[in-house]
């Protein structure tokens, strides 16, 4: 507990100062906790903590863990609600408890996936909110959708039903040195202006970008969500 605390402090102290480093606001960047392969009980410890945005990669292991907590939560335990987050590669076979478990998907890549979440999201529960995640560098490993192919899968998805289109989120290949990182981020940052100037919606307002590693280049570059796990829970 006492580790995870200490450990999200510092995380916090570096958003803080790499926002002052760009002139921008510590409260402009939202910290996601990528609790992937933990167990609950950390996810308790981050909690308890003041953190409540968790990311996981996925699926089944992520329902289990928001089964868990919305369980207790409703035998009047816990330590309060959650807000969940998809950020791993998304199957065709899994949008379902995806869409019935989640809160925000990350790794909307096409267009079947997006329409599938929208028809599966179940009506007594708030829209779902989505990036779409691009391959901003290409990289042959990488998921996500080419950059000049965004805006057309942007617009798709922001005219479903059920679906909040709230941004982009990358996943580049690691570079070495602050400014081979924030050159690959800046792709994205000029990526996203131009799907949000070309009106898309106006909830477009996030750029999921920067890790453990880079999260300094990634909020230099103009990130408003960081997703960090190994400086929070240590290595996996």
């Amino acid at each position: 507990m006492t580790s995870i605390r200490n450990n999200l402090q510092q995380v916090r102290d570096r958003i803080t100062t790499a926002c002052a480093r760009a002139g921008r606001s510590a409260d402009s960047v939202q910290l996601l906790a990528v609790s992937k392969t933990m167990p609950l009980a950390h996810v308790l410890d981050a909690m308890a903590a003041g953190q409540t945005a968790f990311g996981e990669n996925y699926v089944q292991e992520g329902v289990q863990k928001v089964e868990a907590l919305r369980a207790w939560e409703a035998e009047g335990g816990g330590p309060g609600r959650a807000q969940w987050h998809l950020i791993g590669p998304l199957q065709s076979n899994k949008t379902r408890l995806v869409a019935a478990h989640f809160d925000w998907v990350h790794s909307v890549d096409r267009l079947k996936i997006a329409e599938r979440l929208a028809e599966q999201r179940p009506q007594e529960l708030a829209s779902l909110q989505v990036c779409i995640q691009v391959n901003i560098d290409g990289g042959a490993s990488k998921s996500g959708v080419a950059p000049e192919d965004t805006l057309a899968l942007a617009r798709a998805v922001a005219a479903l039903p059920r679906l909040v289109l709230r941004g982009l989120m990358t996943i580049p290949e690691p570079v070495a040195g602050f400014e081979a990182q924030r050159a690959v981020h800046a792709r994205a940052r000029a990526l996203f202006e131009q799907v949000r100037d070309a009106g898309v919606g106006p909830a477009f307002d996030t750029l999921s970008m920067g890790m453990t590693a880079d999260l300094e280049a990634a909020i230099d570059a103009g990130s408003t969500l960081v997703r960090v796990g190994t400086a929070i829970f240590g290595a996996r």
